[in-house]
């Protein structure tokens, strides 16, 4: 027999309990709204209140709707007046010994059937249930903030939940207007876990001074298409949460090194720089003084003169020469095997599949094309330093990698010349192009940090702890994704994401970096994961 859930509870009200407490009156659910104090209440009912009204402002809710919702909330203080409720929802800070305290006092407050749930993005489940004599009616319902916009919320079952309890909460999700993606008690659930070691793997590559902030946050946004750069986005999300979420996940996620917090994100932690609501982060927010310069300064060559570029040659890149073609330059094309028409050209863009036949090809090129002009290498799983190499002229070999149509990764060696690396950037910008700079690595910056987030995303479904559109999902409405990582890998190709990683991996030597065996089987078999039986 089904749950009927009428009336819900909900603990704590700071910006998410309040989120969360609106987006049940307002789909037409009595609300109890409990605090720990009047004063903790009256900053509840203030949040609330507020998104309502900006809700009616901008023409998202009549004002008869708002009034409804408000109707339907009963702020109180302490927790005897969950008493009554079919469901609490407990959006407590992240400490487990506050929520499992919480939790053994709703046991024995709380009717023996209320369901009760933890808003919790990355703590154990089963940890908090086990406090309460009812662990089969304890789960984890965790939405994502600003809870009445987002879309998604991650139904978390234990082993020990009963089954009838997780459909009564996937049912009320539906009612909710609400995705629920439904996945077991694993430490960070499926979008955190995803989400957070590519932000702290950006965090790594920053502090290694592999690129600049402004460069890793553009590349991110521009080359990969995700709604927003992962410094920004560790700025907002706060630096201290983040640090905690990625503590959590290491520990109670087998201690994954791309879990294992990045040296300079405890250093931001413990001089109080946690992001925007301390003024400063990994940027500047306020003008009380600068923000640390712990990663890349200025690239080599952004102060030099460019050499002058009237004809651009490529080879085997249909989208490089689209892009600068459509920015304006001469572009002359060739093949592999037929490189005589670029031995005019300024600057030559090149893309060769593997190591040695990058040798190969840029061994020639160096031999064709006219002393001054600039070679640069497409391709970023071959190390530029390698095509470099291969010619006479070291310094006037870079990296030029296109990304849809928009980013140019301007990659410089070891050997790069300030004015080979002022010409290719100088050839980017005058094409209407982004151009971010970087020094020589497999990957360069969106393949080093957005491939092993994607092999991330298929070890998940691998392992069958979630649904190939269920990763989806989770990534597209939690996080704002245009497309899931399942859905993205498909695109890009599996067997081109696999051999990005092998190169990545092979650089790096870190097995969280290699391909997952199943991503490995399907490139092998050509077979796109979102069509496998895996998924």
């Amino acid at each position: 027999m089904g749950r009927d859930i009428r009336t819900v509870g909900v603990i704590g009200l700071g910006t998410m309990g309040a989120g969360i407490a609106e987006v049940f009156a307002r789909s037409g659910l009595r609300v109890v709204a409990a605090e720990i104090d009047e004063a903790a209440v009256e900053r509840g009912r203030s949040t609330l209140t507020g998104s309502l009204e900006r809700a009616v402002s901008r023409g998202r809710l009549e004002a008869a709707d708002r009034d409804a919702a408000l109707e339907r909330v009963d702020f109180a203080v302490g927790l005897d007046a969950l008493a009554d409720v079919d469901l609490v929802v407990e959006a407590a800070p992240e400490r487990l010994d506050l929520k499992r305290r919480l939790f053994a006092d709703l046991d024995r407050i709380c009717r023996p059937e209320a369901i009760l749930a933890t808003n919790t993005s990355s703590l154990s489940v089963t940890e908090i249930a086990v406090a309460t004599r009812r662990p089969g009616q304890v789960l984890g319902m965790h939405f994502f903030n600003p809870a009445p916009v987002m879309k998604l919320v991650e139904v978390i079952h234990t082993v020990v939940t009963d089954r009838e309890v997780v459909t009564a909460v996937q049912e009320l999700c539906a009612r909710l207007g609400k995705t629920a993606v439904t996945v077991g008690d694993r430490a960070g659930f499926v979008a955190n876990a995803l989400l957070f070691g590519y932000l702290n793997d950006a965090v790594a590559m920053y502090e290694g001074g592999h690129a600049s902030r402004e460069d890793i946050d553009a590349a991110m946004r521009v080359g990969a298409g995700l709604p927003m750069g992962p410094l920004t986005l560790l700025d907002l999300i706060g630096l201290d949460t983040a640090y905690e979420i990625l503590e959590t996940l290491y520990r109670r996620g087998g201690r994954d090194r791309r879990h294992a917090p990045a040296p300079l994100l405890r250093q931001l932690v413990t001089a109080g720089m946690l992001g925007r609501k301390t003024g400063r982060g990994f940027y500047p927010y306020d003008t009380s003084g600068p923000a640390p310069e712990t990663g890349a300064g200025s690239a080599p060559g952004e102060s030099v003169a460019a050499r002058a570029v009237a004809t651009v040659g490529v080879v085997d890149h249909q989208a490089a020469a689209q892009a600068l073609a459509a920015g304006g330059y001469e572009v002359v094309t060739a093949t592999r095997d037929a490189l005589a028409p670029v031995a005019v050209a300024d600057l030559v863009i090149a893309a060769a599949d593997d190591v040695e036949a990058a040798r190969a090809l840029f061994a020639e090129l160096d031999g064709r094309c006219r002393p001054g002009a600039v070679l640069a290498s497409a391709t970023p799983r071959v190390p530029v330093i390698e095509c470099a190499m291969a010619t006479g002229r070291p310094s006037d070999v870079v990296g030029m990698a296109v990304h849809r149509g928009a980013l140019v990764e301007v990659v410089h060696t070891v050997h790069t010349s300030p004015e080979a690396l002022a010409t290719a950037r100088a050839v980017a910008t005058g094409a209407d192009l982004t151009a971010v700079t970087c020094a020589d690595r497999a990957g360069f910056i969106v393949d080093a940090l957005l491939l092993p987030h994607l092999n991330d995303a298929v070890r998940m479904v691998e392992v069958g702890y979630a649904t190939a559109d269920d990763v989806d999902a989770a990534m597209r409405l939690g996080c704002g994704y245009p497309v899931g990582p399942i859905g993205q890998l498909d695109a890009i190709g599996l067997q081109s994401v696999r051999d990005g990683l092998r190169a990545i991996y092979r650089q790096r030597r870190d097995p969280s970096v290699a391909p997952a065996a199943l991503l490995e089987h399907l490139a092998t078999a050509g077979q796109p994961l979102s069509g496998s039986a895996a998924g």
